[in-house]
């Protein structure tokens, strides 16, 4: 369940209080079914772990493989659903997504819609099929940088 997730947090007493204090002002903790959701997933058998870890790897690297090509620096994340990578020289995030999506019809998420520190980047998810994620990169692998 994509966007459903539980952690914790531990660190610096003072900072642990000031989370604390924030997070009981703008919610109530983690929902029920989520909780019950981790406590079957963390509990229950683990062998399907690596199998989907080894998933992941690889939409990760194909994703990589294709932004490399088209000259698109990303990082390459040790443990993601996502990658994040730099929109190419002239572009802000808005106007690199609208670009895919007029040239290519590729959608990826632009990185101001996570607040400042993401303008200049945008996101791709790995979440997808292997089937649309391979018809993703053969459309993106077509975008060509109007800019230069």
């Amino acid at each position: 369940m994509t966007g459903w997730r539980i952690g914790m947090a531990v660190g610096n007493e003072k900072m642990i209080d000031a989370l604390r204090r924030i997070k009981s002002n703008l919610d109530s903790g983690i929902p029920q079914a989520i909780q019950y959701m981790a406590i079957k997933a963390l509990s229950g058998p683990q062998n399907s772990i690596e199998e989907h870890n080894k998933i992941y790897q690889k939409r990760r690297d194909s994703v990589i493989s294709v932004l490399n090509k088209l000259n698109i620096k990303a990082n390459n994340p040790k443990a993601s659903l996502y990658i994040w990578a730099k929109c190419p020289a002239g572009y802000n995030s808005m106007e690199f997504a609208d670009d895919l999506l007029e040239q290519v019809g590729v959608v990826v998420t632009p990185g101001i819609g996570y607040g400042p520190n993401g303008e200049g980047y945008f996101r791709i998810s790995l979440t997808i099929s292997e089937n649309d994620l391979q018809k993703g990169l053969n459309k993106l692998s077509l975008w060509k940088n109007k800019k230069l």
